[in-house]
């Protein structure tokens, strides 16, 4: 049983501003704090994630702290929908995690507050990382959060649900954002009803952005909007179009779906036959539908993998507060998450593909895995 790793991942940088930020006290760095060697001491580390993130973090915790025996790290793991709120909240109080997974919507707003840790300040290394892997993590020349895996946003198809219709998995390096809905109306044709052939598509924002990409637009440029409205009537009448004649949900089971923790999502229970993920949610997507998922490019107007104008994304990013009381023990152990092997081998691709090429190669040599990058961009393969 295999999956082919087909990534294109997307950087989306969007600026959210973020209530109740209090006034941050000096950054620390690297100097003075503790982990190490001034006695032993315990540092936060705060995250969101499914199920299976929690139980592998555990383990990469465990890890850390066997070879670490002076620093405990207390977990603190969350949802996506209300990690924001309570970061924000604790930040307001003076009370942040000492060590955050941070995401690129983020990054400038937290550090350009000064609440972040300067990783290369603290004396962090990042030279094995793939060329532009580590600037995603930059903020007015300093990095303020470094990748913990490059993301890509993929359409799974779920073979079950594929062979119960009696229809062929399409060609994701020929395939058009038409071809694509005429297969999905295929697919609600001939299963029982309640089971769709697509999510609707034009609810995902990395979708968006390929289109818009597709069409000489972006989401953002330096000047803010990257795109007019009227660039938008295309893709939402697509979306329509999915919706009106049922080769997706309606509006109120999409509404309710994306509601949904992970595993009991459509996706997860077997009822929809294409949907786009990122690429690593694909073994706790596999894990809740028992389906072997096949990964897919996105489709492109042009009907040529070679022109999806597809782009690398880093899937999360490990922070440091700036206001930790033990900088040392904070780099320490974010150094571990990003550069050591066996961290790597505990996690796996669930937070993205490794930039670290040191770490990647151990995971492809202790596992047998293979990753495959054909993006019409950069193509590499370990």
């Amino acid at each position: 049983m295999s999956i082919t790793k087909k990534l294109a991942a997307g950087i989306v940088v969007l600026g959210l501003a973020l209530a109740g930020c209090g006034s941050p006290a000096p950054q620390q760095g690297a100097a003075g704090g503790s982990g190490g060697s001034d006695g032993p001491v315990t540092i936060r580390f705060a995250w969101w994630g499914n199920d299976t993130r929690n139980r592998l973090t555990t383990e990469v915790i465990a890890a850390f702290e066997a070879v670490n025996p002076d620093i405990k790290v207390t977990a603190e793991p969350g949802e996506w929908s209300g990690y924001w709120d309570k970061l924000a909240t604790q930040v307001a109080g003076n009370d942040e995690p000492d060590v955050i997974q941070m995401d690129e919507k983020y990054i400038a707003e937290y550090g350009e507050r000064g609440l972040l840790m300067d990783l290369e300040a603290a004396g962090l290394k990042f030279d094995q990382f793939m060329d532009g892997t580590v600037d995603t993590g930059r903020v007015d020349g300093k990095l303020y959060g470094i990748n913990s895996g490059i993301n890509a946003p993929v359409v799974v198809a779920n073979p079950d649900v594929f062979e119960a219709a009696g229809v062929a998995i399409p060609d994701d390096k020929t395939w058009t954002y038409d071809s694509l809905a005429q297969v999905a109306k295929e697919v609600t044709d001939k299963t029982p009803a309640g089971t769709y052939g697509t999510q609707n598509m034009s609810y995902v924002e990395p979708v968006l952005r390929a289109w818009l990409r597709q069409h000489d637009k972006d989401q953002f440029n330096p000047e803010g909007m990257g795109f007019e409205p009227a660039d938008l009537t295309g893709f939402f009448d697509w979306g329509m179009k999915l919706q009106r004649e049922g080769a997706a949900p309606t509006a109120a089971e999409t509404s309710e779906d994306m509601g949904k923790s992970l595993d009991q999502t459509m996706a997860a229970t077997n009822k929809i036959g294409m949907s786009v993920y990122w690429s690593n949610q694909i073994s706790a997507l596999q894990n809740a539908s028992g389906a072997d998922m096949q990964l897919l490019r996105p489709p492109s107007v042009a009907g040529s993998a070679d022109e999806a104008a597809l782009w690398y994304k880093a899937s999360m990013l490990w922070s440091g507060s700036a206001r930790t009381e033990h900088p040392k023990a904070v780099a320490k152990f974010i150094d571990f998450l990003a550069n050591n092997p066996e961290a790597g081998k505990i996690m796996g691709t669930e937070r993205g593909v490794p930039a670290n090429k040191d770490v990647t190669g151990h995971r492809a040599r202790g596992r047998g895995w293979r990753v495959e990058c054909r993006c019409g961009l950069a193509g590499w393969t370990s």
